[in-house]
């Protein structure tokens, strides 16, 4: 009989039989990722008088922080990135094209990096401040706080919300625009009742992006001074055996369930939208008028902020560092090579983690396979900050002296980072899966192969790019994660992020500067495969 009921488990009506070994290799998978956040749930449900900490003042000044950044952020970038791309798709704006590719530029800038140079820039003792001196101004308004987050913030996550609005527009049917006004709408009503329910939900998945990115991100409000979440619960994770352990559990676990909040707001707010008849379909742009070139200069004085800041601000340290590229305080090849090799290890482990789950998914219409998918993008929605804290919290408790040694710490810092960007590689790859006709195998089955040969001799071959293009963004993304790598990595191994955040924090910026361009190079690769995978279009 238990054998008839664990048939009946892998088998869907009569129609579909699950292959035993992919299915159970793919939850596996599905099961490591999110182990994780399971461990911060069982330790915040633990914690020493858990209710006294939900109430504690510092946990709601927390929680009130990190909403009104949320609120901030994503405000901010839905009045940059709507307006932009309207601009950019539907107007007769000079310079449309190259302010395109600028104005999805910022993407390439990890925001700890535009927090570095905007302190540099605007801060108390700043380049700003000393050019302002010699004509009497002695201080400037502070960037520090809740305002200076949710400026850098905005400028460097506008662009999701540039670029799906955008690719909304361009898709939309324009003549309906045309009927809503030859009905007698004006312009903005017919933006109103005709633009934005088509719209609506390319609006909303930008959104959730930049919210999930506002609520996650550590270095900018670490950097601003601004306690959030992330911040706080950093600052507590080093005495995961101490009093700081509950707290730390307690403030991820809160984090975990605004996260969720979230995806929920988001799934209400983007709704269906509506179908055009006939998509692609053009009109004449909107005429600007006098207004061309002002937009223009608008968007342009976005770029400057987003790009000409940061660049500026570390062509600055480099050029008047004064300190020796090499030796102790310096620049070391190992900080590229120790980052190349944490980061091609995950891009190997989540290559072939996301075969089975993509492969499961595309081939198999189960509520496993679904569940499994799902189940892998958690560590998207998860801050990082979260997965290391549970990492941190699972090797001080169950590692020993491997943890103590640091012996271990490598092979959980690879973990986190799988944890963390297996979604970019289960995409990837569950697309290529999807191009592969199913037939192919089946004809080499008929001919005497295996389910393992046929897969191995016809289906891989055809997927083996998408995986490697999954892959490969897994790595060039790695590079640039933060807070795991700051949790994680053991003594004495440094990176190009680490050397970013140690140089600057001792108050050696010059060494900062080349670590922080390498990674800009590195954010502009993945930021070209993005646009490559993608096909987009910059008309």
């Amino acid at each position: 009989m238990a054998a008839e009921e664990l048939r009946g488990v892998f088998e869907r009506g009569a129609e579909e039989r699950l292959p035993v070994g992919l299915t159970l290799l793919a939850g596996a998978v599905a099961a490591a990722v999110v182990s994780p956040l399971v461990w911060v749930v069982a330790n915040a449900l633990d914690a020493n008088g858990a209710l006294a900490l939900l109430a504690a003042p510092t946990t709601i000044r927390v929680f009130v922080n990190s909403g009104f950044l949320v609120v901030g952020v994503t405000l901010g970038s839905l009045a940059v990135g709507v307006p932009a791309a309207y601009l950019t798709v539907r107007t007769d704006m000079p310079l449309r094209r190259p302010l395109t590719v600028l104005l999805a530029m910022p993407l390439v800038i990890p925001s700890y990096i535009g927090a570095f140079a905007f302190v540099s820039a605007f801060g108390p003792k700043g380049s700003l401040q000393g050019v302002l001196a010699p004509l009497g101004i002695e201080s400037l308004p502070s960037i520090y706080g809740l305002v200076g987050t949710v400026l850098v913030l905005t400028l460097y996550t506008y662009p999701y919300v540039f670029l799906t609005t955008r690719a909304a527009l361009k898709s939309m049917d324009t003549t309906l625009i045309d009927a809503a006004r030859t009905l007698g709408h004006t312009r903005t009503e017919a933006f109103r009742r005709v633009t934005v329910p088509q719209i609506r939900p390319a609006v909303a998945a930008g959104c959730l992006l930049v919210a999930l990115y506002a609520l996650s991100d550590f270095g900018t409000p670490a950097i601003m001074r601004y306690d959030v979440f992330t911040r706080v619960i950093f600052s507590n994770y080093n005495n995961v055996l101490g009093g700081g352990r509950d707290l730390a559990a307690m403030l991820s676990l809160q984090l975990v369930v605004v996260t969720g909040i979230i995806l929920a707001v988001e799934s209400r707010v983007r709704g269906s939208g509506v179908e055009a008849d006939a998509p692609n379909a053009r009109t004449t742009p909107v005429r600007l008028g006098r207004w061309r070139w002002p937009a223009a200069g608008v968007c342009t004085a976005v770029v400057l902020f987003a790009l000409a800041v940061p660049l500026g601000v570390l062509t600055t340290w480099l050029l008047q560092a004064g300190q020796p590229t090499t030796g102790a305080l310096g620049f070391e090849v190992t900080y590229v090579t120790n980052s190349v090799f944490v980061a091609a290890g995950a891009a190997l482990v989540s290559g072939l983690a996301a075969l089975p789950v993509a492969y499961f998914a595309a081939r198999h219409a189960h509520p496993f396979a679904s569940l499994f998918e799902r189940a892998s993008y958690i560590g998207y929605a998860v801050p990082g900050v979260v997965i290391g804290l549970a990492l941190v919290f699972f090797g001080a408790h169950y590692g020993g002296s491997l943890y103590r040694n640091g012996l271990i710490l490598l092979p959980l810092l690879v973990f986190a980072y799988v944890v963390r960007f297996l979604p970019q590689a289960v995409g990837s790859s569950r697309a290529a899966v999807e191009q592969v006709s199913g037939q192919l195998p089946e004809a080499a089955r008929t001919l005497g192969r295996t389910p393992t040969e046929a897969f191995r001799d016809v289906t891989f071959p055809l997927v083996a790019p998408g995986v490697v293009a999954g892959a490969a963004l897994v790595f060039l993304t790695t590079l640039k994660e933060l807070p795991v790598t700051l949790m994680l990595r053991p003594a004495g191994f440094d990176t190009l992020v680490t050397r970013v955040w140690t140089a600057y924090g001792s108050g050696y910026v010059g060494q900062a500067a080349l670590p922080a361009f390498v990674l800009l190079f590195v954010s502009a690769l993945s930021m070209l495969l993005l646009l490559r995978m993608e096909e987009y279009d910059v008309e």
